[in-house]
């Protein structure tokens, strides 16, 4: 998915289905693909369950959407935020919307949403449900966004460097044989007379195809990283002309 700083985002959190932790860190990732204009979240806010949100909510100018439970059972905030983001649609004042929650029910909003022209990305726990990642532009899962320090020792290695330890995150998923199978259709898919594809349009195919894909989530920072360290690809930089920069190309092997 591109990048696009001056894009007007709608971010609109559902309380009851994410953590409050790394907020701050889930907005430096939304800052990648636009501005929030809007940030809303939406819970029972006289539920004891939800008042960690509210240090959260000031630190970050998140204004809080009061929606009472009228039956046991039922999650009326879903409904409130379903709502909003209609109204929202429908000023035309937003590119695109970020929908922060780990609950499946939101996959037809998301679908609406993009049906309009909408880019949608989504933003929610590993235990996120297939319907609603593929419903959306992009899925990117809470849990890569934690710093190495915030977490939990069951999901660190320690690794010796020297005389220091360093922890280091375990990935969120092994690089399995569905994940090569799938770089390298999509390197065939665009690739030029030669075999070889643009790193960037590779990414942007593959992000397509697979709205959850994100290096980090096999331990790697960036694409580039990622393509070399399964060792099954080539790799040509060519000079483009310009600043040092290189342009990056991609072959099968």
């Amino acid at each position: 998915m591109e990048t696009g700083k001056d894009l007007k985002l709608a971010v609109l959190i559902d309380a009851d289905n994410v953590p409050y932790a790394n907020v701050r860190e889930m907005f430096e990732e939304i800052a990648k693909y636009g501005t929030p204009t809007f940030k809303r979240i939406y819970a029972d806010w006289t539920k004891p369950t939800v008042s960690g949100w509210k240090k959260v909510l000031l630190e970050n100018a998140i204004t809080p959407i009061q929606q009472y439970s009228y039956s046991t059972g039922k999650n009326a905030s879903d409904s409130a935020l379903i709502i909003d983001a209609m109204d929202i649609l429908y000023t035309g004042k937003v590119d695109g919307f970020c929908i922060v929650s780990s609950d499946s029910d939101f996959t037809r909003l998301a679908t609406r949403l993009r049906e309009a022209g909408m880019k949608v990305i989504g933003i929610g726990e590993k235990k996120t449900l297939n319907p609603f990642i593929t419903a959306c532009d992009k899925f990117i899962y809470i849990e890569i966004l934690k710093p190495d320090s915030e977490s939990q020792p069951e999901n660190k290695n320690r690794v010796k460097t020297g005389k220091a330890i360093k922890q280091v995150k375990t990935p969120l998923s092994k690089i399995d044989p569905n994940i090569i199978k799938l770089i390298s259709d999509s390197i065939s898919d665009i690739a030029d007379e030669n075999g070889w594809a643009f790193l960037g349009d590779l990414g942007n195919l593959v992000l397509k195809k697979r709205p959850d894909f994100d290096p980090r989530n096999y331990g790697f920072q960036k694409m580039l990283p990622f393509i070399r360290g399964m060792n099954r690809f080539e790799i040509d930089e060519r000079d483009s002309g310009r600043n040092n920069i290189k342009l990056i190309y991609i072959r099968k092997k």
